[in-house]
């Protein structure tokens, strides 16, 4: 190990550098005094993009201070690159404690074309980014900037915890941060600059305390989903996966009933499902059994007050309960929130913050209080919550949704050292301690926050029977299809296969029902089907046999566009054809070796074909799911 002391009359910086033998790291050991440094220039026109990761990796950190002050120099901050690997560290040398905002990884001009394509993950569930560098556009229904006003660098659109990158040449960028305990990590662009960060949340850093940062991890090569495969491996050793196999299968009363559900209407589906499709595994009651967010345990007005006689039918005739929890909020109206203000994030005066004054206030029931995940009182809540549910209600299953709001920004927590990342873990760590061996669900979840935390994460926005939402949730649900049987399941929302009447459907929705279905197929992740199944048909049961049992596994597409997928399975492979809009009519069907190729849906037989050739699919909006069978 070398070391050098760089001196500088013009006050720029005085570095201790030690450089890392193997790795291409350096460590800032001291500096005097602070310095800027200077953003990249917005002039530049996107060049040649081989360099980027070197431009990353040579990249000086900076840290900022509350008031957005470079305090770098009054920090250790151990920063090193070991190969595609970032490391880092924080320790507060001073002797006054300081509060910091920021730690710029690296800010670089990235020399990618501006018409360079771009994938970002959301803070939230309901967030994702796509687009192209210089035109990003939001693929979620709910931005993080401006639904749920989470604070994002000026000027920059901001992605959290994965990004990754593609340029018409077909290379391929994923940069991607591997676990997220205290910290969240993310990244922000233009059509110039690149920015990986973390949100210090101006928390207080003591004297001699240090912090460690969570890896980064930068790659490049010609294939995206092995580069989203090689993160995925990354991920898993720092937050080893806790989902086991079969993949989740039952119904849920949301797409059909919403709050308003009734004894009955889950009685007419249980009796359906145990005559006609006992594959189905879970039946789960949605919300609407508790008379307001926080008060789970107490009766609503849903199922004559009594939502446990339901629950113990579900078990009786022989298949397994699952339920409905926001456990992350209360109404103000709800008896946890009246009695246990002080089990709330609250404001800098020391009061209750209602999340309406950060940002979404929820809903229904609204506006909603955020439960503190540090608040060794609401911790316990927690685990008794989820052992009375699992253990004398005899739920085996919860969708916890809301989730995001144990990680909302802004507040004060009863830790005051703790960051929203650590709020948010430590309340999960109690639900999961309450729920035992019950199968979590997360759904409008802070995703990167979740890694570690539970089996199974909803992967789109809320499925309604209608082209926009059907179009826009599947591609949120094939944008995350990576992370399906690798980091937890992905919940591609319910099945739908009709519009909860029975008779025939129109041409049109037939096309779009078979759309739809094609798509949930090519998620390979959960099937909870959404529909009045006491209203199913040959068509709509023949469908549900054909779907069940999911594959367990994501089909892998070309592109962001997401025209043809394959799934190789070792006794066939499937190819799901999709056509989006007007343009392309006619599409390829790849032929690695003699196949007979055949409908997945009616079983029709295309013929042997042993090179690829292409179908035309007519109309747009429109879908085909084929089996290549060896000959």
């Amino acid at each position: 190990m070398a070391t050098i002391r760089l001196n500088s009359r013009a006050s720029i910086a005085m570095l201790l550098i030690s450089w890392s033998i193997g790795g291409s790291g350096w460590r800032v050991a001291e500096a005097t005094p602070p310095t800027q440094v200077p953003y990249a220039s917005d002039s530049h026109p996107g060049g040649s993009s081989v360099q980027m990761l070197d431009e990353l990796r040579k990249a000086r950190p900076q840290v900022l201070d509350a008031s957005g002050q470079d305090v770098t120099a009054t920090v250790l901050l151990d920063a090193r690159w070991d190969g595609n690997e970032w490391h880092g560290t924080i320790t507060n040398r001073s002797q006054q404690p300081i509060r910091l905002r920021e730690l710029i990884v690296a800010d670089v001009e990235h020399g990618l074309p501006h018409d360079a394509r771009v994938y970002g993950e959301g803070f939230t569930m309901l967030a994702q980014t796509g687009g192209t560098l210089a035109q990003p556009v939001d693929e979620g229904f709910y931005p993080d900037r401006s639904h749920y006003k989470i604070p994002e660098p000026a000027g920059l659109r901001t992605v959290y915890g994965l990004i990754t990158l593609q340029t018409e040449a077909s290379q391929h960028w994923v940069l991607g941060f591997t676990s997220c305990r205290k910290f969240i990590g993310r990244f922000s662009f233009s059509a110039e600059r690149l920015r990986a960060s973390f949100d210090l949340e101006n928390l207080e850093l003591s004297p001699g305390e240090s912090w460690e940062l969570e890896p980064l991890v930068a790659s490049q090569g010609p294939e995206r989903a092995g580069l989203l495969e090689q993160l995925a491996r990354k991920i898993s050793e720092r937050h080893p996966p806790i989902f086991r196999p079969p993949t989740p299968t039952g119904w849920c009363s949301w797409y059909c009933f919403g709050p308003e559900v009734n004894a009955k209407q889950v009685r007419d589906n249980l009796v359906w499902s145990k005559r006609h499709f006992p594959q189905l595994r879970y039946i789960q009651i949605d919300d609407g059994y508790q008379p307001w967010m926080g008060d789970w345990l107490l009766s609503g007005n849903s199922f004559g007050g009594d939502v446990r006689a339901v629950i113990k039918e579900i078990r009786e005739l022989g298949f397994e309960p699952a339920i409905w929890v926001a456990p992350m909020i209360a109404s103000p109206q709800s008896v946890l929130f009246k009695e246990h203000p002080d089990w709330f994030v609250q404001d800098e005066n020391g009061r209750p913050l209602p999340s309406d004054r950060l940002g979404f206030g929820g809903w229904r029931l609204g506006p909603w209080y955020s439960i503190d995940g540090t608040h060794p009182e609401a911790q316990k809540f927690l685990e008794e919550l989820f052992r009375t549910l699992r253990e004398e209600w005899g739920c085996s299953y919860f969708k916890l949704d809301a989730t995001y709001w144990g990680a909302i920004h802004g507040g004060v927590h009863y830790d005051r050292k703790a960051s929203r990342i650590e709020a948010y873990r430590r309340a999960m760590e109690a639900v999961r301690r309450g729920a035992g061996d019950a199968l979590l669900l997360g759904c409008n979840h802070p995703i990167w926050p979740s890694l570690g935390l539970i089996h199974a994460s909803r992967s789109s926005m809320d499925i309604t029977r209608d082209w926009e939402h059907i179009s826009k949730t599947g591609r949120e649900n094939l944008l995350r299809g990576w992370q399906n049987g690798r980091l937890w399941w992905n919940d591609p929302d319910c099945l739908v296969l009709n519009r909860n009447q029975s008779g025939p459907l129109s041409s049109a929705d037939q096309s779009l029902f078979q759309f739809h279905a094609t798509l949930i197929y090519s998620t390979g992740g959960m099937l909870l089907t959404g529909d009045d199944m006491s209203t199913y048909g040959d068509r709509e049961q023949m469908a549900l046999e054909k779907l069940h049992p999911p594959t367990g596994e994501c089909m892998t597409f070309a592109d962001a566009r997401f025209t043809v997928g394959v799934l190789k399975r070792p006794s066939e492979t499937l190819v799901a054809l999709f056509r989006w809009d007007d343009t392309p009519d006619q599409l390829t069907v790849p032929i690695e070796r003699r196949s007979e190729v055949v409908d997945f849906w009616t079983d029709e037989s295309l013929g042997v074909h042993d090179q690829p050739f292409t179908i035309r699919l007519p109309a747009s909006r429109s879908a085909r799911l084929l089996k290549l069978l060896p000959r």
